[in-house]
């Protein structure tokens, strides 16, 4: 029995992130997939306040929310630091994930017809990928042109967001209004370095677009 178990949802970024932690870090774990409309007594167990995904469980210790988890994997097992070791660069990739982790529910709002108001979603998305844009000129990564912390977290922005926008036809991010980031999503999608953790598009695009179907049918 692995002594490590993540608890998670194959087609959600925020279980993807912990994922791509475990994998750089080389930690064997046991990954159990959830039904969020069924959820099992070991999540509502493990989680009793959120009662969400994901969940890293260690020695039988759980461990919620996937900022907090990524932290907990960087600091507890060996393997290429997630984290800088310089403190003020630390401080920087912590603003930048929780910037990003921050804007995920807009980008939901943003591409719903149902949730909160899209329209004023879409401008918080869009002032989000502004102020990306400015940051991201001329660099690879985050902080200290090094991958980690800031950047895994961007996974949302990354990938989830184009998904999106194809599924939605409602699109942001152009070459024209927004150079910097275009540049900069293109590269970490299908650059080798990223491409063996985030999980396929294609799949993702089957994926949002069966539930979308499966919405609407059920809203009419």
């Amino acid at each position: 029995m692995s002594e490590v178990k993540l608890l998670g949802l194959c087609y959600s970024p925020f279980s993807n992130r912990v994922e791509w932690a475990l994998k750089i870090k080389g930690v064997e774990y046991e990954y159990i997939e959830e039904d969020l409309q069924n959820k099992s007594p070991l999540l509502l167990e493990s989680n009793p306040v959120y009662k969400q995904i994901p969940v890293l469980i260690h020695k039988g210790k759980p461990i919620c929310e996937s900022m907090a988890i990524l932290e907990y994997i960087d600091e507890t097992f060996e393997g290429s630091s997630i984290l800088p070791k310089d403190p003020y660069d630390r401080a920087i990739a912590r603003f930048w994930a929780k910037f990003l982790d921050d804007k995920v529910p807009a980008m939901r709002r943003s591409f719903s017809l149902k949730e909160g108001d899209p329209e004023k979603a879409k401008e918080e998305v869009c002032e989000m990928i502004k102020i990306l844009d400015n940051e991201l000129k001329d660099k690879k990564f985050f902080v200290a042109g090094k991958f980690g912390f800031a950047d895994i977290v961007a996974n949302a922005v990354a990938l989830w967001l184009g998904v999106f926008e194809e599924i939605s036809g409602v699109v942001l991010v152009t070459r024209e209004n927004f150079p910097n980031f275009y540049a900069w999503r293109d590269e970490y999608i299908n650059c080798t370095q990223n491409k063996k953790y985030l999980p396929p598009r294609d799949e993702l695009l089957a994926h949002y677009k069966a539930y979308v179907q499966a919405a609407t049918a059920a809203s009419k």
